[in-house]
């Protein structure tokens, strides 16, 4: 039997179904935005895009959260920056 997937992976399938679009946009989006902080990155999915604040919490922390682990030292590795 396969893992149950935890952490802000879980809410994925329920982010495509509510948002319409797959988990790589919004991934791409994050990613090509100026900012770097995780407060900065949610009120700004939840501000421009009409992303609920759990949601937005679950993408930002998976998007961070992969950012720290392939570089420890990146600006966004737990801090918050505009």
């Amino acid at each position: 039997m396969p893992d149950r997937v935890q952490g802000p992976a879980y809410y994925f399938p329920s982010i495509e179904k509510k948002y319409g679009q797959p988990i790589s946009y919004w991934l791409d989006l994050i990613g090509s935005s100026p900012l770097t902080g995780h407060k900065a990155l949610v009120d700004w999915l939840k501000a421009d895009y009409g992303v609920g604040h759990g949601h937005a919490t679950a993408l930002v922390g998976y998007v961070l959260a992969q950012r720290s682990a392939e570089d420890p030292a990146h600006p966004a590795a737990g801090k918050d920056k505009p």
